[in-house]
């Protein structure tokens, strides 16, 4: 179980209220990485994918079920997303990417698939939105890419490549970045990417004669410790 018992029964409860409500959202962040990933990790707070004009709406909801806004203890940007707490546990309502790059429209909610995780009935944000938004956090204190590389491991070839693509429009050189990592990395499970997607962000093939030797140990150059972890877990579609 990943997804603490007093989390998981307040998620549901909030959850459920938002769909009676007509509200539609998304989650992102740490549970939805779990479930493409499969790698569980705990998730300290919920993250919601919410359309930008439903955010008074979902943030009066908040309130009513008892949250408090997290700003006046952790200043957060608030033109993009609201942070509610409650005796310990914390709800993000995105709308928006932290860099401003784009806003959640209806597709971000629409195409996810309803998953249900330790007993928790959720819509996941679509892997192809949850690369997206993950791509561009690269700073001094946090990288999102290790993630990103997980991703690819387990989902990379069921993606919808050319979504993304269009999404990262001008960035797709920054998918590439990644895409260069993974191949270096598991160069016998890059193959399985569509071969059409490595030129289209100036990169070469990997190729075929490469065995699945180096993926293991070339990730140990990098951490010495379980890189990609387990490849099941507590979700079912």
């Amino acid at each position: 179980m990943f997804i603490p018992e007093r989390e998981r029964a307040v998620y549901r409860s909030l959850l459920g209220e938002m769909s009676a409500r007509g509200l539609p959202y998304a989650v992102g962040g740490g549970i939805a990485y779990s479930a493409y990933a499969r790698r569980w990790r705990f998730t300290k707070d919920l993250d919601l994918y919410v359309r930008p004009a439903d955010r008074q709406a979902l943030i009066g909801l908040l309130e009513e079920a008892g949250f408090a806004d997290l700003f006046p203890q952790q200043k957060y940007d608030r033109g993009w997303s609201y942070r509610g707490h409650q005796d310990g546990i914390i709800v993000d309502l995105l709308w928006g990417m932290a860099n401003y790059r784009s806003w959640v429209d209806d597709s971000w909610i629409a195409r996810g698939p309803d998953v249900e995780l330790d007993g928790l009935a959720v819509r996941l944000l679509a892997p192809e939105e949850l690369f997206w938004s993950k791509l561009y956090v690269v700073c001094r204190a946090r990288s999102d890419w290790p993630d990103l590389l997980n991703m690819l491991n387990v989902v990379g070839p069921q993606m919808d490549w050319q979504r993304l693509l269009d999404r990262a429009g001008e960035d797709a050189p920054v998918v590439g970045g990644v895409l260069s990592l993974f191949s270096w990395l598991c160069p016998k499970k890059a193959q399985e990417l569509p071969a059409w997607l490595w030129g289209r962000v100036g990169l070469l093939a990997p190729a075929s004669s490469t065995n699945g030797a180096a993926d293991g140990r070339r990730a140990s150059l990098l951490f010495t410790g379980d890189w990609f972890g387990p490849t099941e877990g507590p979700v079912t579609t």
